[in-house]
């Protein structure tokens, strides 16, 4: 966006730059390019393990972001190769709630049958589209007769599995020697440091922002009252720029203001 001075906006832009500040923008970070080269050691090596963090590390849209880098293909009269398959998994996932997502991400029709007849489906088109990694987010919540199915496509068609999850995700599949002796490489995805904050808000604020006037955002006020408010996760640093960014347009401003910010922070606490 060009620098528009002091030239306020009008509603009809207004409403566009909201619009524009609700959609998903994905930056990648050193720690995300952390995380997708030990993914992509993973996809290469075939091997399984897990990605773990705190809820609002960001662990979540860096692990979608990797998807994102391996961009289906599809040639006429061929099935789609798709080389990574992200899942996001809903309470209490049963076997065939999971293939259905899995059929339904490389969309193929989920058919009804039993657990037998729809796992057997899902491994041939698994294989058929050529799937290298399968990331599973929120994966604490499969239900444990899940894990089994999920163990067999590692197994069966040596795809590496990723779980992604909470400390949670330790105690669920600690259960289970089996799943616990497959998924036994973890990688941490933990919060920012001082340093890592202070250059993530300055890119926030001119990649994902990109309000008219700058707001300065790394200035020792504003960081002091974005690093209280969010303790280092990235995801309520993103939630709370996101909503200042929106509030002060508007109010008809052209940057956030300490005021607008504080206001904002006052609704996390």
């Amino acid at each position: 966006m060009t620098n528009q001075g002091d030239i306020p906006l009008n509603p009809e832009k207004i409403q566009k730059e909201i619009q524009r500040l609700n959609r998903k923008t994905f930056v990648e970070l050193e720690q995300v390019k952390s995380l997708h080269a030990w993914l992509e050691e993973k996809r290469e090596s075939r091997q399984a393990g897990r990605v773990m963090g705190e809820s609002r590390t960001g662990k979540t849209m860096a692990c979608h972001a990797y998807r994102l880098l391996h961009k289906p293909k599809q040639e006429p009269g061929q099935p789609p190769t798709v080389p990574v398959v992200y899942i996001h998994i809903p309470p209490e996932c049963g076997p065939k709630e999971f293939f259905g997502m899995i059929l339904e991400h490389l969309k193929y029709q989920v058919v009804k049958g039993t657990v037998a007849e729809i796992r057997h489906r899902t491994m041939r088109v698994l294989k058929g589209c050529c799937v290298e990694m399968l990331i599973i987010d929120e994966a604490d919540r499969f239900q444990a007769k899940t894990f089994a199915e999920v163990r067999d496509i590692f197994d069966k068609l040596e795809i590496p599995v990723i779980l992604v999850g909470t400390d949670r995700l330790e105690t669920v599949i600690g259960r289970d020697e089996q799943v616990l002796k497959r998924f036994c490489t973890v990688y941490r995805y933990g919060k920012l440091s001082a340093g890592e904050f202070k250059q993530t808000v300055e890119v926030w604020e001119k990649t994902v922002l990109q309000l008219p006037v700058a707001s300065n955002l790394s200035s020792k006020t504003m960081l002091k009252t974005l690093g209280e408010a969010t303790a280092g996760y990235i995801g309520l640093m993103d939630m709370i720029l996101r909503g200042a960014a929106i509030r002060s347009l508007n109010k008809g401003l052209q940057k956030i203001d300490l005021e607008t910010l504080k206001e904002v922070v006052a609704g996390y606490r």
